[in-house]
């Protein structure tokens, strides 16, 4: 499931390999039950490394901020034409970029465990492997990412202590690293996942999407409006 290990990462988890510290810092927000999430994440490092731009891995919950909205569900479902639209469009961008695609059951997954094991390990070098494996484990195989056991593999996987990483993803302190992810997410606007947000030294701008908005920092960084899944 996993893919090669992504590059070495510096303390604030950002890939240290991808230039020095003043270079541009991409916030990658993501949640495991998007499937536009699953887009980005599978090409997000790659297209990374080609700009010079380095990732910031920012795992959070979508469900929290849907529910004071008034959602208990993705609005793939409250909206039956939008949930079909976004299945068959999975597919087309699935089969444009090379990866297999199957919608699992249920939809969304139950991705709480997941989170906050990559909340916890966002600072390390297998997050973004650990990223990709349970993103392919789910989209890309339809499998129940609930399932202790099948995270517990893939964190064997992609070279972590797995019994160290479930033991400190049950604790109150992992709980509360990702409650405050979610409300950094809320304070700072997002609303959808996959968001990425845009650091540089001079300046900061936000767009939803798996394009990457780099262009030349200017007095304000222009932001481009794309999908939110």
């Amino acid at each position: 499931m996993a893919e090669n290990n992504p590059p070495a990462q510096s303390s604030d988890g950002t890939n240290a390999s991808l230039g020095p510290e003043t270079a541009p810092a991409l916030e990658f927000w993501y949640e495991f039950a998007s499937t536009y999430s699953y887009l980005s994440a599978m090409r997000i490092e790659a297209v990374s490394r080609d700009l010079g731009v380095s990732i910031v891995w920012r795992p959070f919950l979508l469900g929290p901020i849907f529910k004071k909205q008034g959602w208990s569900t993705s609005p793939f479902n409250f909206y039956p034409a939008k949930g079909r639209y976004m299945v068959r469009d999975m597919e087309r961008q699935c089969e444009r970029y090379g990866l297999p695609f199957t919608l699992p059951e249920p939809f969304p997954q139950q991705s709480l465990l997941a989170a906050r094991i990559a909340c916890r390990g966002r600072n390390e070098a297998w997050v973004g492997a650990f990223t990709r494996a349970v993103f392919m484990a789910e989209f890309g195989q339809g499998l129940d990412i609930s399932d202790e056991g099948l995270l517990a593999a893939i964190l064997l996987e992609v070279g972590a202590p797995a019994k160290q990483v479930l033991a400190e993803a049950h604790a109150p302190a992992a709980k509360d690293d990702l409650r405050a992810a979610v409300a950094e997410a809320e304070e700072r606007g997002i609303f959808g996942a996959p968001s990425l947000l845009r650091r540089t030294a001079s300046c900061s701008g936000a767009t939803t999407g798996w394009k990457l908005p780099w262009k030349p920092c200017r007095k304000r960084c222009d932001a481009r409006k794309m999908r939110v899944g």
